[in-house]
């Protein structure tokens, strides 16, 4: 499998466990600055590579009233504050092609939204910015098509992939999870990412607003670890029912931190040497 080094000390698809967490949308500097150095406590506890997620913009929300964030401009100010304060990397999505260019500065990694995950100009643009590129899988797509994605990106020369699984629709406004998805898309050698948080939605379950079922986050996690993913994805807030975005499917910090210590047994049960 290709690893890709991200800085020395966080090398994706290597033994070591990948974590990107953090709060849904940027609800404000202090709110984000606060986010982050809490998670970096929490992840400083665990043998766990760590990237910090919160999107600038959620141009993708169910209502025209949602709550998208501060923007591009000021959301990119506030992630480099995220670095600069607390040594961390970070990662939000992009949705227009132009946007490639503007992020590649300051994200370390390029994340691709489900829903476009199969627009070639916007693939391609962030591939060729070289950075990393973590592309959801569309929730009507097949772990298989997901080859045309890599081959889109690799067209630029960009071998940093890292493609997420994030559930399959299952008539309307449901979401299932199926981890031969893990596998499959792992023999296109490059590293999986399971999204728990957004598996678990339930999208326009609330009309105007996606729901969830949060309560499964913990087991559909754990199974993705027990299957061999190389990273997990999970959006985390200090107060979930407070959250501007997705509080359906937001984990609050003490909960997250419980479910770390189970997922870190989990992954060194399957990596330690076998005795036999």
């Amino acid at each position: 499998m290709n690893k890709i080094k991200i800085r020395d000390d966080c090398i994706v698809g290597d033994k070591k466990l990948t974590f990107i967490c953090g709060p849904c949308v940027i609800e404000s500097e202090e709110h984000t600055l606060f986010c982050a150095e809490e998670l970096k406590k929490l992840f400083s506890k665990f043998d766990i590579n760590f990237i910090f997620k919160a999107s600038f913009d959620k141009a993708n929300r169910s209502s025209i009233d949602s709550f998208r964030g501060p923007g591009l401009e000021k959301g990119l100010k506030i992630l480099q504050k995220v670095k600069d304060e607390f040594d961390l990397l970070v990662t939000s999505d992009i949705h227009i092609p132009s946007q490639a260019n503007l992020v590649k500065d300051v994200l370390d990694i390029i994340q691709i939204p489900a829903f476009l995950s199969r627009q070639t100009d916007l693939l391609v643009a962030a591939g060729e910015t070289k950075k990393t590129i973590n592309v959801k899988k569309g929730q009507f797509m097949s772990p298989y098509d997901m080859e045309n994605v890599v081959e889109k990106i690799k067209s630029t020369g960009n071998e940093n992939i890292i493609l997420t699984d994030r559930g399959t629709f299952f008539g309307y406004n449901n979401l299932v999870s199926d981890f031969r998805s893990i596998a499959i898309m792992q023999t296109f050698n490059h590293p999986v990412c399971y999204d728990a948080s957004h598996s678990i939605q339930l999208p326009s379950g609330n009309k105007k607003t996606s729901s969830g079922q949060k309560e499964f986050i913990p087991i559909l996690t754990k199974a993705a670890i027990a299957v061999g993913t190389n990273v997990i994805f999970i959006e985390a807030h200090p107060e979930p029912k407070k959250a501007k975005s997705d509080s359906a499917t937001v984990m609050d910090f003490e909960t997250l931190e419980k479910l770390l210590v189970d997922v870190e047994k989990i992954h060194l049960a399957l990596n330690e040497p076998s005795l036999c």
